[in-house]
């Protein structure tokens, strides 16, 4: 007789992964190994497991990733200054790596010949999950059960359900109507009345944060200080990296900051509508660009900013483990050397603002040089009649041979 198959699944113990843990077990007939990540979504995880032995899985990984998700995912995008499209700043992109790379390794170390996702036909998460299984195991199966079965309802789910006897929680009750997904860095809201791109969101939507007008009339004061590009401290205490992201995410919230409703481009090719509240990630790019502005060369953060659309579109596709982004993330990782220093900021009712900056050891602004006052010989200001008559020598050629620049 064959070995039985062995398939991984990603699984949260909601819904749609207790359905497919089933549909699995019985279209495959296979045995489902359960991996659960932790990832700050701030709902507790160990439920999935009572879940999971209820359907009879034997092997079940429940695993708090907190920690790595942050300091090896969330801060190395943030040292590109990453946004999607001019907004978004990829909360839910920026997980699956790390999703993706422990399905594998439960794979691999338990022999397992497939993994599996709860991701739809229509995302971009099967994209980001299947793009990097096959980057770290190019013979691993993936299995995408909302490509093959025909359970397109919420009610033809909750049929499978009650036929095979499949413990969840029939009640609607206070249950939001929105697709969400949460982790440390953010929360998303999808589906429902927000498939209106005209229709505002609910007021009451919204987890993380209160609205700009409720957010207190005092302003709340942080410093925040970076190493190589890395946020460390905040408010003169070290911490580690999810716990700073935490903090940021209290604090920010309370003020109202990082809430954001846009229209995306899938790369699937549809647009979607998705609204997103990332207290923390906002102040960390406020942060982060501050300190950049008096460490980095100018060139070099040209250069940055220049790369960061296409670092973003990595990371959102699904191409983090991809050559192109390990080349491009050495060279953002080598530009952060110098990205040491304090941050000043000040959080008012929705907005960050950035009050000081300093560097000890690393500032390339000299005051000496930038005054107003005498600069007592830093800066010889005839120098730049040459410097402009030189940049200025094609613009006179053309004209002088009657090229028309108006």
């Amino acid at each position: 007789m064959s070995e039985k198959m062995k398939i991984v699944l990603a699984y949260s113990g909601g819904l749609d992964t207790s359905v497919i843990c089933r549909w699995l077990q019985e279209t495959y007939a296979a045995e489902v190994i359960t991996f659960t990540a932790d990832i700050g979504q701030g709902e507790e995880v160990e439920p999935a497991r009572e879940k999971a032995q209820a359907m009879g899985v034997q092997q079940i990984y429940i695993e708090d990733l907190t920690e790595d998700f942050v300091a090896n995912y969330v801060f190395p995008m943030f040292r590109a200054n990453t946004l999607y499209e001019g907004e978004y700043l990829l909360g839910t992109s920026i997980a699956r790596p790390l999703i993706t790379k422990r399905l594998v390794e439960i794979a691999q170390e338990t022999q397992a010949q497939a993994v599996s996702h709860g991701s739809t036909g229509k995302g971009n998460d099967q994209v980001r999950y299947e793009l990097g299984a096959y980057a770290l195991d190019p013979d691993i199966q993936v299995i995408a059960p909302w490509r093959e079965w025909d359970l397109n309802s919420r009610e033809a789910l909750m049929d499978f359900c009650e036929k095979h006897q499949i413990p969840v929680d029939y009640r609607r009750g206070d249950k939001s109507p929105y697709s969400m997904d949460a982790n440390l860095l953010h929360i998303s809201y999808e589906g429902g009345g927000l498939e209106d791109p005209a229709k505002p969101a609910d007021d009451d939507m919204w987890r993380w944060s209160v609205a700009p007008e409720d957010a207190p009339d005092q302003a709340d004061m942080i410093e925040i200080e970076y190493a190589q590009g890395d946020p460390v401290a905040l408010d003169g205490q070290t911490m580690s990296a999810a716990t700073i992201l935490r903090r940021l995410n209290q604090r920010g919230g309370a003020h109202g900051i990082g809430r954001s409703d846009i229209v995306e481009n899938r790369y699937v090719g549809m647009k979607s509508r998705g609204c997103y509240e990332t207290p923390g990630g906002t102040i960390l790019l406020k942060g982060h660009r501050a300190i950049e502005s008096i460490t980095l060369d100018r060139e070099v953060g040209h250069l940055k900013d220049e790369l960061m659309p296409r670092y973003a579109r990595m990371i959102y596709n699904g191409y983090w483990w991809s050559p192109e982004r390990k080349v491009m993330q050495a060279l953002i990782d080598e530009s952060q050397k110098p990205v040491n220093g304090t941050v000043s900021l000040k959080l008012y009712k929705g907005s960050v603002s950035v009050v000081g900056r300093s560097s000890h050891s690393d500032s390339l602004y000299d005051a000496d040089v930038v005054t107003f006052e005498d600069d007592q010989g830093a800066y010889d200001q005839r120098d730049a009649g040459g410097f402009i008559k030189l940049n200025a020598l094609r613009l006179r050629l053309g004209a002088k041979i009657g090229r028309d620049y108006s």
